[in-house]
């Protein structure tokens, strides 16, 4: 199983950026996908998840109304399409998939992508 992840990079307080995370190797419409993000001496937080269909989705309360998480079943993708960006954004994203129908626990998660920096400078 490979998750690749990607679109990180810098941008501008108030920006935008739309991350992809591109599964291989599994049923992809099988599996949650969820985001997560790592900040420098941080834990990892929980941001986005969606359920198998995309029917169902869950915002952390730091992103929402910022963040919107979306799937391509057709393109084995999962995107969280990110607005109005903070400092506070910067962080290390990783995509995760789980086998539970949606979850918002890093533990329930079984694969990792490798992922991807986002910089959001003042």
């Amino acid at each position: 199983v490979q998750l690749q992840a990607s679109g990180g990079g810098l941008v501008q307080a108030g920006g935008s950026l739309r991350l992809s995370c591109a599964a291989s190797g599994l049923t992809f419409s099988r599996y949650g996908m969820g985001w997560f993000r790592q900040a420098p001496g941080k834990d990892r937080e929980f941001v986005a998840a969606i359920s198998w269909s995309g029917d169902n989705t869950y915002h952390a309360d730091s992103v929402k109304g910022r963040v919107t998480i979306s799937r391509d079943n057709a393109k084995n993708t999962v995107y969280p399409q990110m607005t109005n960006l903070k400092p506070e954004d910067t962080a290390v994203y990783y995509c995760g998939a789980t086998s539970d129908f949606i979850a918002r626990e890093p533990d329930a998660y079984i694969h990792w992508g490798q992922g991807t920096l986002v910089t959001v400078s003042s």
